[in-house]
């Protein structure tokens, strides 16, 4: 079993231990249900892009949240690997906020969302090449300097390969953690969706992928069309991702775990169901 203890020097003092078990993203449909529950949950991840710069209910109601949970931070639009300057601005203000929240780590998308000050809001994928390691590890060293804190990055889905691509997908994501000194969010689903995708083993790409440096795992559920798989976040997790979600807690341990549903979202009792399902495989794994 790996134990990971990811190499990130920058880290608060301040802020909470990192979690474990398992946990939901927090999402509207969902506020007010969360107040009121009692059920069991380790923690609540949200993307700051809905709270940065913003009062009112969504301030009030994630105050509340945090009284009760730790959270977690997952960005979309920072662009890690983007040709457009880093929003300095934005990162000010993001810092403030992961600062309130005593936040253990930030993560953020191995990607681009901006280009000549267009934000896309899609989690563009990067051409796979030594050029573009160096590019997005400089800047996630930047990153992490103004944040202050542990970065991690995601390993996106993507449906195609940018013109220059050189290295699978997994090597390119182990070179750009390794260049960045930074730690890697392991989502389940994207490699699953990625491989079947691409016509590739999920467990060999898994192998390639810098899993001492894993901060935190994301699980989810994805649609097909056609003969193609779509991350969706809209479905509830397949047997084929549990099977290497059971694969990653053999090896990992207890890493602290999200279920994403971001569309086609069930009512909160639903996801928390699922939520325990997922708790058990990781107690399950972890003791055997």
């Amino acid at each position: 079993m790996i134990h990971t203890m990811p190499p990130d020097a920058v880290a608060d003092p301040h802020s909470t231990p990192r979690p474990r078990g398992v946990g939901i993203g927090l999402r509207p449909p969902h506020v007010r249900g969360l107040m009121d529950t009692e059920r069991h949950l380790d923690f609540l991840e949200i993307c700051p892009e809905n709270y940065v710069g913003r009062g009112g209910f969504d301030a009030y109601h994630l105050a509340a949240c945090r009284e009760r949970w730790p959270i977690l931070v997952h960005g979309v639009s920072v662009s890690l690997g983007g040709p457009d300057p880093l929003d300095t601005d934005y990162l000010a203000q993001l810092k403030e906020l992961l600062h309130q929240l005593r936040v253990p780590f930030y993560t953020d998308h191995l990607c681009y969302t901006t280009v000549g000050g267009f934000q896309s809001h899609q989690l563009l994928p990067l051409p796979f090449n030594e050029e573009a390691v160096a590019h997005t590890a400089a800047r996630i060293r930047r990153i992490r300097g103004l944040l202050g804190v542990p970065v991690a990055v995601e390993n996106i889905s993507y449906y195609a390969h940018m013109p220059g691509t050189e290295m699978l997908h997994a090597d390119f994501v182990r070179a750009v953690c390794e260049e960045a000194d930074c730690g890697l969010l392991l989502d389940v689903n994207n490699l699953f969706v990625n491989a079947t995708n691409h016509g590739l083993e999920p467990l060999e790409q898994l192998g390639r992928l810098p899993l001492d440096r894993v901060y935190q795992v994301h699980i989810a559920g994805h649609t097909r069309q056609g003969c193609r798989l779509i991350d969706d976040h809209g479905a509830p997790t397949c047997p084929e991702v549990i099977a290497i979600y059971r694969e990653v807690t053999r090896r990992l341990g207890s890493v602290p775990t999200l279920l994403e549903r971001d569309t086609r979202i069930p009512p909160l009792d639903e996801v928390l169901d699922e939520a325990d399902m997922i708790r058990a495989i990781q107690a399950e794994e972890v003791s055997a």
